[in-house]
């Protein structure tokens, strides 16, 4: 037997009544966020809810979001978080491609109407039979006319359960990603893969039950799932949670939290070292925090050099994927580091680089990265096409273009893939041009990423505008972004008469790069 809320089982045990999770002025202990998990997992078993089924999770940083998370994961069903961006339509393809039996979606503000998006998308997948509504105040009625809150389910439940009975292979986690065609696939991680990469990160991190970790990056997102919430828990640590950044509430907790380990995205570090703001003690930030970790995109050297200056904390990078768990590598302690590179291949994980007949490169020579180890998926969920081209005898094809220098360390130069990463998150060029060509005005479109300063890469389109239509960029851009999760639609468009293609028809991406 494994399941991973042991995670939370075992620091309730050893520290009870220590602090777990902080949001602004409310702490929970140990305690009271394993019994409120357990509520939880009673609610959905009374709702039929079996172990295996998939159960939904739309949250931002609140303590909501581990109480459900491992709530769902106590009663041995499997987790689907969902990004907060993500509109009505692409809510309803991903419950209904992960067979979604129940959805707890929070109601969002104003701004960002999540509870509002989260049911239209529910009304879309006739297979998810409930739908809850999580409140700001747990005691607080639904928001939506016809639907339950999260604070019914849980009322009157007992605040003791008995964690089914799951195997190390079963799937605790779909966490979707999106490739270079189709739409977005759902990764399948065993209780063993997320368990193991928490316990490396806990490694990696040395991380303790004193530690206070500030989580800004997104719960929904594997890096902070398994790194952060996951990680800290495992150790007993306290976990301050921050659901949107700012450099300015990200240095009001850092000083009042006292937070000895900080994890984001490079534009995170961009924003921090570009603030301006002296009403913070940066000397008391700069001597408590001693772990500063960075992933999702490449950080520039410089960056890496100037916070050290500042804090007096190397950044150390990774590399990882949601297909991996998420780490595959790392800079790590105990070995040694370079900046600008992945670092090398953590414990129990085999990194190799492969020319395009899956030949190993050369030290020096450019390969794609390909690993294998406890941390690869179980596979895409009902995808065994994608399967096939993905893993080959266990080694999982990344579709990243890397280099190993001869002291083993390894720096990621290409990508194979069209992928754009904006801002740390995936952004999946193919979904982009499907939207954008329903446009009666388009006649053909190409998304590509350019290099950003704020970003890494943002998102850019070149249209080529159908004979006899008329249309602007900022017309195209509100239409694209109604359709789209806020960080997928392109924020720069260029009308061109005509895009590069190759004799057989197929769009030439790398000479739009050169343009």
């Amino acid at each position: 037997m494994l399941n991973l809320s042991v995670l939370l089982e075992s620091s309730a045990f050893k520290f009870g009544n220590r602090p777990a999770v902080t949001f602004n002025t409310t702490t929970l202990t140990y305690n009271q966020l394993n019994a409120a998990a357990n509520q939880v997992a009673n609610g959905l078993v009374s709702l039929g809810i079996l172990p295996g089924d998939k159960v939904a999770l739309s949250c931002l940083n609140l303590p909501y979001f581990p109480i459900i998370y491992f709530g769902i994961l106590k009663s041995g069903a499997t987790v689907v978080p969902l990004s907060v961006l993500l509109k009505e339509d692409e809510i309803g393809y991903h419950l209904r491609d992960s067979d979604t039996k129940a959805y707890f979606c929070f109601e969002g503000t104003a701004e960002l109407p999540m509870g509002e998006m989260g049911y239209k998308g529910f009304m879309q997948a006739d297979e998810c039979e409930h739908f809850f509504i999580i409140t700001a105040s747990q005691a607080a009625p639904s928001s939506i006319s016809g639907t339950s809150a999260l604070g019914a389910l849980m009322a009157q439940q007992p605040v003791h359960f008995e964690t089914s009975r799951t195997s190390a292979d079963d799937t605790a986690v779909i966490i979707y990603t999106s490739g270079t065609t189709g739409k977005p696939k759902g990764a399948e991680l065993r209780h063993s893969n997320l368990l193991l990469n928490a316990g490396i990160s806990r490694d990696l991190f040395s991380i303790n039950d004193q530690d206070r970790a500030l989580i800004v990056l997104p719960l929904f997102h594997i890096f902070a799932m398994t790194c952060l919430m996951n990680a800290v828990a495992y150790a007993g640590g306290h976990s301050i949670l921050l659901p949107r950044f700012s450099a300015e509430d990200v240095f009001g907790l850092l000083e009042q939290h006292e937070v000895t380990i900080f994890a984001g995205v490079p534009t995170m570090y961009w924003g921090l070292l570009n603030y301006k703001g002296e009403k913070f003690d940066y000397l008391k930030i700069a001597k408590n925090l001693r772990v500063a970790a960075s992933g999702g995109a490449a950080l520039p050297v410089q960056v890496l050099h100037d916070f050290k200056d500042r804090f007096g904390v190397n950044i150390l990078e990774g590399y990882g994927m949601s297909e991996g768990s998420p780490i595959v590598t790392f800079n790590q302690a105990d070995i040694g580091t370079k900046p600008g590179s992945i670092g090398t291949p953590v414990w129990g994980v085999e990194v190799k680089l492969v020319d395009d007949k899956g030949e190993e490169v050369p030290t020096g020579q450019k390969g794609e990265l390909w690993y294998r180890g406890h941390n690869v998926m179980k596979g895409y969920y009902k995808k065994p096409d994608a399967n096939a081209k993905s893993l080959t005898d266990g080694w999982l094809h990344s579709g990243d273009v890397a280099i190993r220098d001869e002291d083993g360390f390894y720096f990621i130069v290409d990508r194979t893939k069209d992928m754009v990463i904006r801002g740390g998150l995936n952004v999946y060029p193919r979904e982009v041009e499907e939207v954008m060509i329903k446009h009666d005005a388009v006649s053909l479109v190409a998304v590509i990423g350019i290099p950003d300063v704020a970003m890494g890469e943002e998102i850019k389109a070149y249209v080529v505008v159908e004979n006899g239509h008329e249309i602007s960029e900022n017309e195209l851009m509100e239409y694209t972004k109604s359709k789209l999760a806020a960080y997928k639609y392109p924020r720069v468009i260029e009308f061109i008469d005509s895009l590069p293609m190759s004799a057989t028809g197929k769009i030439l991406k790398k000479e739009l790069r050169k343009l």
